[in-house]
C-alpha cells in the first residue's frame, strides 16, 4: 500500500514530464532502444519489490538521484551555451525555454528523490547500497548507450 501510494502521487508528474519532452524532441530523436529501457526499467522496480517496500523506495531514490544529476548536466551545458558570444538571440530564447522546463521537471525529481529516501529509511545492507550503486552506473550507462546508438 506504501509503494502503491508513492506511485500515485507521482505518477502525474512523471507523465508530465514526459508529454513535455515527448514535445520538444520528435520521434525521430527518440533512442531506438527504448524498448529494451522499457524491459531494464520494468525489472528495476520489479527486482527490488521481491525484497519489500524498503528496497522499493532506495530504488527509487537511486534512480531519482541519478535523473536529478542527469538534469543538472544539461543544465550546465544550456548555461554553456547561453554563455557563449556565438548563440544568436532566437537560439538562446529556445534554450532560456528548455533551461526552465529542465530546472522545473528537476525540481519535482528532487521531491520523488527525497520522499523516497524517508520512505526507505536510513540505514541500507552492503547489498542494497551494491544494488543502488548499479542501478545508478546502469542509468549513466544507458544514457551514454542511447547516445551512442
Amino acid at each position: 500500500p506504501d509503494v502503491r501510494a508513492f506511485a500515485e502521487r507521482h505518477i502525474a508528474t512523471e507523465r508530465e514530464h514526459l508529454a513535455l519532452v515527448s514535445a520538444i524532441f520528435p520521434n525521430r530523436l527518440h533512442s531506438r532502444l527504448l524498448p529494451i529501457w522499457n524491459v531494464a526499467g520494468f525489472l528495476t522496480g520489479w527486482l527490488p519489490a521481491l525484497f519489500g517496500k524498503r528496497a522499493v523506495f532506495a530504488t527509487i531514490e537511486a534512480v531519482e538521484t541519478f535523473v536529478d544529476h542527469h538534469y543538472q548536466e544539461q543544465v550546465d551545458k544550456i548555461d554553456a551555451m547561453l554563455a557563449s558570444a556565438e548563440c544568436s538571440a532566437e537560439a538562446a530564447q529556445d534554450l532560456r525555454a528548455l533551461r526552465e522546463l529542465l530546472v522545473h521537471c528537476q525540481a519535482d525529481e528532487i521531491h520523488h528523490r527525497d520522499e523516497a529516501a524517508d520512505l526507505a529509511g536510513p540505514s541500507r545492507s552492503p547489498l542494497m547500497r551494491l544494488w543502488c550503486w548499479m542501478v545508478g552506473t546502469g542509468s549513466s550507462s544507458a544514457v551514454k548507450l542511447a547516445r551512442a546508438v
